[in-house]
């Protein structure tokens, strides 16, 4: 019997509202054991003798700050996943914090077209909503506030300075990534090749092993949408090539302070497709926090600018 498109599409609202109550239930038991480690892992991490900064001195930035650094990544990601797929940002209650608590510039819900591509932005959503919840719960009073975020639409915005450097419109002109499904696909894979790649770079200087865990698992999830996401813009040649362009803008701008680059294109011939960012040992490309900070602050050695117009809040903002 052939299923009719209502019915289809009833069976995948059907779907993904059994996978979110699964995913309710595993995060409540999951939150039950980690609020023990969160608290501990803040009370260490605040302490200046505690073994995690212990191993941190000579190596790399105190745990709070890689934490805090992410979590204004996670601000950015959500904050653009969430207009996109409920045209509403995050709550005021996960707003506030250390720093200035900035604004952000308003995105709009997508016209989605597909349900499948839908159920991934409110997937990804929700997973993204989760992550500050949960890196702020980790980092307790020492989070920071969210900085100001630009995930607006105008000529003058990020998202449409980035599809300009790329030649995807012309100078002076609008992307806007809230438009349609293609267009929302090609933003949100810039912001989520970013996250996995900021997540492995750090991992190595995180102190405390309970927050190791915290972040191989997160990066593991941003992974996961990164893949599903790159596999959705493949199978459009032209929302590849489009991709294939603002990677190109991406990979100069890690490379701006001959830090290097190991991101190729998404397809290089017709039948090579690079559904991960790995070197030659399969191992995810990893970048420094300058990197990170050259892409979304769109411009080498800035201190601001791109998507966060006045920097990132916490002591890795520079």
């Amino acid at each position: 019997m052939v299923e009719s498109k209502a019915g289809t599409q009833t069976a995948l609202e059907n779907a993904f509202e059994l996978i979110s109550q699964r995913r309710v239930k595993r995060r409540a038991s999951f939150k039950t054991s980690f609020g023990i480690m969160a608290a501990a892992g803040a009370a260490s991490i605040a302490t200046a003798s505690s073994p995690a900064n212990a191993t941190n001195q000579g190596a790399g930035p105190p745990d709070t700050d890689i934490l805090n650094f992410a979590l204004n990544l996670e601000y950015l990601e959500a904050q653009y996943y969430l207009f996109a797929a409920t045209g509403a940002g995050l709550p005021a209650d996960l707003l506030t914090g250390v720093g200035r608590q900035g604004t952000t510039g308003r995105g709009e819900p997508v016209p989605f077209r597909t349900a499948l591509i839908q159920g991934y932005a409110q997937r990804i959503a929700s997973d993204e909503l989760a992550h500050v919840r949960f890196i702020r719960a980790a980092l307790g009073s020492a989070a920071v506030a969210i900085p100001d975020i630009d995930v607006g639409v105008g000529p003058n915005n990020a998202f449409s300075r980035v599809a300009q450097a790329a030649g995807l419109v012309a100078a002076g002109q609008i992307f806007n990534p809230y438009a349609s499904e293609q267009n929302f696909l090609l933003g949100a894979a810039l912001f989520t090749d970013v996250g996995v790649t900021a997540y492995a770079g750090a991992a190595r200087f995180i102190g405390s092993p309970d927050l190791v865990d915290a972040a191989a698992a997160i990066l593991a999830v941003e992974a996961y949408h990164v893949g599903g996401l790159r596999t959705l813009i493949l199978m459009n040649d032209s929302l590849t090539d489009s991709y294939d362009k603002i990677e190109t803008v991406r990979a100069t701008l890690s490379n701006a302070n001959g830090l290097g680059s190991a991101e190729g294109p998404l397809r290089t011939t017709r039948s090579n497709f690079d559904f991960v960012p790995t070197d030659t040992n399969s191992l995810v490309f990893r970048r420094t926090t300058r990197q990170v900070l050259n892409i979304v602050y769109g411009a080498a050695n800035a201190a601001k600018g791109g998507f966060f117009p006045q920097g990132l809040n916490g002591n890795l903002s520079v």
